[in-house]
């Protein structure tokens, strides 16, 4: 007997410089309501994973990790927020949804689809003017703040704000990802979870790197470019083409996440491919980006180009991008030597798609860094909505 597909209310969404599945808690079926294996299962089978071709052909995914995403939103019972956002990072080759962090990028699109869903008290959304949208980042226990552009009562998308990575221009979303440096994981509450702002991170096969590790947005490594061989100006076929490269990366990562204490034993960072992210921190120098934009050294404070699920990203994630705006903020980080040292409240980085601007506020308080809030803008709009099929898991 064939089963027919069951169809799911969806909208598939834009954010920053990402896309994903955006679903209704509410509307998902009644197994996958609740954290598990049918809900895992449900995700995997929408976006087309595992897919050992690696395309994603029979599914919404896009084959690479900015397109491999999805979100579920709810209203929230904590007080002062006004929706839960929960995201799930799909494993394109492998079976496995990684919980582990939050999507900086696709947050832009969270405030929106919550007020477009209705699950935004109507009284707190102006007809015209700015919606204040209260998130509550459930995978990582942070407080987002959205600013969502009003118009005739509708969400504003349309606009002339233009991000980089982006073809075209959208309505801009401003983001404050309040208190962003992360509390769990093993992290212990410290932003810096070895107490250093520097290490000496001793990897196999690649030696001693400087490293700054950093729980802030995502928990990040960073080293510098020179280290390992690179000048922070390359677009993703130098590295994505590059199998040997590739897998130093992950050697870096596993062992920066053993330091961190992210993991116990380095076998486990199979099964978290969403964090830590590892970044690469250069001067400014001149360069192309991927769109053809020169890129002047005039132009930036520093290069960054990172890794997400495994290749060098188009643009840059924005919870990395948090990351490097706090680790700016702190004298003596590697971001911050990079950036030129001394104090600072915002950076502008070049990344392969071209330049970011991002703000955060850090001080030192009984010895320990803390950092109130870090701020960039975003944009986001729907692409499309209706209900995704999904074949009945027999």
């Amino acid at each position: 007997m064939h089963l027919p597909q069951i169809r799911i209310p969806a909208t598939y969404m834009r954010g920053g410089t990402s896309k994903g599945v955006f679903f209704r808690l509410q509307d998902l079926p009644e197994a996958a309501q609740t954290p598990g294996a049918a809900r895992d299962a449900l995700l995997m089978r929408v976006i087309g994973s595992p897919d050992p071709y690696g395309k994603q052909i029979d599914g919404m995914g896009g084959a690479t990790s900015s397109t491999s995403k999805t979100v579920i939103i709810s209203r929230s019972g904590r007080p002062d927020h006004d929706v839960d956002y929960l995201f799930g990072q799909v494993s394109i080759d492998k079976a496995f949804v990684d919980w582990s962090g939050n999507c900086g990028n696709l947050s832009a699109a969270v405030g929106p689809f919550a007020i477009s869903a209705g699950l935004v008290e109507a009284s707190r959304v102006p007809r015209d003017g700015v919606a204040i949208v209260r998130i509550w980042q459930a995978n990582i226990g942070k407080t987002i703040i959205a600013h969502v552009p009003m118009t005739g009562g509708a969400v504003q998308e349309t606009g002339d704000f233009e991000l980089d990575g982006v073809t075209f221009p959208a309505a801009e979303v401003p983001l404050e990802f309040m208190d962003p440096a992360a509390d769990e994981d093993g992290a212990g509450g410290a932003m810096f979870p070895t107490g250093n702002l520097v290490d000496d991170l001793d990897v196999p096969g690649v030696g001693t790197l400087k490293a700054t590790m950093i729980n802030a947005g995502i928990p990040t490594i960073f080293v510098e470019a020179e280290a390992i061989g690179y000048k922070g100006t390359e677009l993703q076929d130098a590295i994505n083409s590059d199998a040997k490269a590739l897998a130093m990366f992950e050697t870096i990562r596993a062992h920066g996440a053993l330091r961190m204490g992210l993991i116990k034993h380095l076998d486990e960072i199979a099964t978290r491919q969403h964090t830590p992210k590892v970044a690469f921190v250069a001067k400014p120098a001149d360069y192309v980006a991927s769109s053809g934009k020169p890129v002047r050294a005039g132009d930036v404070d520093l290069l960054v180009r990172a890794m997400s699920m495994g290749k060098l990203h188009h643009a840059m994630m924005g919870t990395a991008a948090v990351a490097i705006g706090t680790a700016a903020a702190i004298a003596g980080t590697l971001v911050n030597q990079a950036a030129g040292g001394g104090e600072r409240e915002a950076v502008r980085f070049g990344h392969p798609s071209g330049t970011l601007r991002v703000g955060a506020q850090a001080s030192l308080k009984d010895g320990e860094w803390v950092v109130t809030k870090a701020i960039m803008s975003r944009s986001a709009r729907v692409l499309m909505e209706g209900w995704v099929r999904v074949p009945q898991q027999g």
